[in-house]
């Protein structure tokens, strides 16, 4: 069975509504119309799908004792990270993308030893950031020191950035002209995608395990483009006074009486503290206990440091889960 190139769905020209269409007789034999479209014309198409499968897939990963690179997004740490482990392999690598988004001044060190505040014990752990081709000689030197046969599999949540990771690794390390599709929309990777990079080293991308209560599943593609942060994000300081609120657009208000609150968003979101007004409309609030040098994260689009412990009133879209951690930065 034919595969898409771009997101690993078979490929079918029956049914336009299902995976992997192509229309018959296309000249186009490698890419699904829907992968066609997202890299040619920027138009994506959600995909619904349930975890039970991806679920699945890891086992069988795991199964096979395989190298695993489990790919995570610092700037979107996932809250079930922990839970996942237990369907991975022991032969784990971690690789820690989008290191160009935080600030420079946190060291990789620190950012590496994350691995314990998550529970992960890696054979190694390596941060990179594909767009400045920042610690890819690094992870592919890690890549063939650790791998036990020519199978390495990539995994993590969605959005994480192994498509994208994946596609600079064809690019620096084999002649493949094979792209990966990528957006800004989960599940865009349907099924396992097989990149030999050499004729001893294959690449597997997998599809990305889904987190319940993204906000990026509430937005439209149009406001997805500023939620993902395309440089590095410039950390805003408010002092809060009473009976004031900071606004992130309008999808999420915060009401708290901390001297001191950090935001960690993409530069290109509106922010803004104005005085309380009633305007929580069609949102839901959350109350926070955060403690000191805790964030308070808000799936999909950012995180907050808190100066000392406080109770805080987060109104957020609906569906859209916030939780604590122990501070990143």
């Amino acid at each position: 069975m034919n595969k898409c190139m771009g997101c690993g769905a078979i490929l079918q020209s029956v049914d336009p509504n299902q995976d992997g269409y192509i229309r018959a007789n296309t000249k186009n034999q490698d890419l699904c119309e829907r992968c066609f479209r997202i890299q040619h014309y920027n138009e994506y198409k959600r995909v619904t799908r349930e975890n039970k499968e991806f679920i699945q897939n890891l086992e069988q990963i795991k199964e096979t004792g395989d190298l695993t690179i489990f790919v995570i997004d610092l700037f979107q740490m996932n809250k079930n990270i922990k839970n996942l482990l237990e369907h991975c392999s022991s032969n784990l690598l971690v690789v820690f993308t989008k290191r160009d988004i935080l600030p420079l001044s946190v060291t990789d060190e620190k950012l590496k030893s994350y691995t314990d505040v998550l529970g992960i014990k890696p054979l190694d752990t390596v941060i990179v950031s594909a767009n400045k081709n920042y610690g890819l000689d690094e992870l592919y030197e890690a890549i063939r020191y650790y791998q036990t046969s020519k199978y390495v599999y990539m995994i993590g949540y969605t959005n994480a950035g192994k498509s994208t990771l994946v596609n600079h690794m064809i690019q620096s390390y084999s002649n493949l002209k094979q792209t990966i599709t990528t957006s800004m929309l989960s599940s865009t990777t349907l099924g396992n995608l097989e990149i030999p990079l050499t004729d001893d080293l294959i690449l597997i991308d997998t599809p990305g395990i889904l987190e319940e209560g993204n906000i990026c599943d509430q937005l439209k593609p149009t406001d997805l483009k500023r939620i993902l942060p395309k440089k590095e994000i410039k950390p805003i300081t408010y002092q809060v006074k009473t009976n004031q609120s900071i606004w992130i657009e309008s999808w999420v208000r915060i009401d708290t009486k901390l001297n001191n609150l950090t935001l960690y968003f993409s530069n290109q979101l509106k922010i803004e503290r104005i005085f309380h007004d009633s305007s929580t409309e069609n949102l839901i609030p959350h109350v926070i206990h955060v403690k000191e040098n805790e964030d308070i994260v808000i799936i999909g689009l950012g995180f907050i440091k808190a100066s000392k412990s406080e109770t805080i009133t987060i109104y957020t879209l609906p569906n859209v889960e916030i939780y604590t951690r122990k501070s990143l930065i």
